[in-house]
């Protein structure tokens, strides 16, 4: 069990992506300070994927030129391939995503392309990328199931993070996509992972469509893993994922982690009270039990 743990904070992204109202530039910019002033070292603050593929992520070079960056910070985008990463460059990035996934039909669902036929697609970001001197991180979706194909073939989940590691990435982010993982499922991949892979280069990215991403987490943490992406409000969900629900909300993770006397650096209160300004925001309430407890009481 870790002493510490790093929160990766994907709400700006990976939440915003799939709201149904394009929240303004301006709001998204307010929404990064808040998350800066938290304590947060990580935040994946957009997409340089095709506008016309994720319209409400347009604005990403805007928001990139009007955040106010402080210090110890890492403020990441996401890239599909070299055209979003020149974008990802003259917009200043601090860090780049790369992505693909572990079941070949979300791939092609996802990236429009099979999965032997993305490496090279990510091969050339990798290089760029580090030759720029930044940190290359890598997510690799539908690692505990797929909603096209069921379960996904623990070998395939290997083939593609071996593949990624090779190419010269930092770090690996094993998503549960539609959120149907258990405990005893994370466990078991970890530890085949893990003979081959350092423990130190692997992440964990749950989502909380059955209400297990805690426990997830707690498995994750049992096997040595102190990376965890999370999502302010839980926002968030897969648009090639039909069902999936939002990530495993940011104020949770640290009520447990925080309780469990596992230090992450970050202000609890102030990610609550962002959670509480989104809601005015997205004009809805947010997905967290901290927040509906918090409601609750007021």
């Amino acid at each position: 069990m870790p002493k510490s743990v790093i929160i990766k904070e994907v709400g700006p992204r990976d939440g915003l992506q799939n709201e149904s109202a394009v929240v303004p530039t301006e709001d998204k910019v307010e929404l990064i300070r808040r998350l800066s002033d938290s304590g947060l070292k990580h935040i994946e603050v957009s997409s340089f994927v095709n506008p016309k593929w994720i319209p409400a992520l347009a604005d990403a070079s805007d928001v990139f030129a009007q955040i106010e960056r402080k210090d110890g910070v890492l403020y990441s985008a996401l890239v599909p391939n070299e055209r979003g990463l020149e974008r990802a460059l003259t917009a200043n990035v601090d860090a780049v995503n790369i992505f693909m996934s572990a079941s070949e039909s979300h791939n092609r669902k996802n990236i429009n392309k099979s999965i032997e036929d993305t490496f090279p697609v990510l091969s050339p970001v990798v290089k760029s990328a580090k030759n720029q001197g930044l940190p290359v991180r890598g997510y690799v979706s539908t690692v505990f199931g797929c909603p096209y194909e069921g379960k996904v073939n623990i070998e395939s989940v290997l083939n593609v993070s071996h593949r990624l590691l090779e190419m010269g990435i930092d770090e690996l982010s094993l998503g549960d996509t539609i959120g149907v993982a258990v405990p005893s499922q994370v466990t078991e991949v970890i530890e085949k992972l893990t003979t081959e892979i350092p423990r130190e280069k692997i992440a964990l990215h749950f989502h909380a469509t059955y209400g297990t991403a805690m426990a997830n987490i707690w498995a994750g943490l049992n096997s040595g893993i102190s990376i965890f992406d999370a999502a302010v409000g839980g926002l968030g969900g897969c648009p090639y994922a039909p069902g999936a629900s939002g990530n495993v909300a940011t104020e949770d993770v640290l009520y447990m982690l925080h309780r469990m006397g596992i230090e992450t650096g970050v202000d609890e209160s102030k990610i609550l009270d962002t959670a509480a300004w989104l809601e005015k925001v997205i004009g809805r309430n947010v997905a967290s039990n901290m927040r509906a407890v918090q409601r609750g009481a007021s």
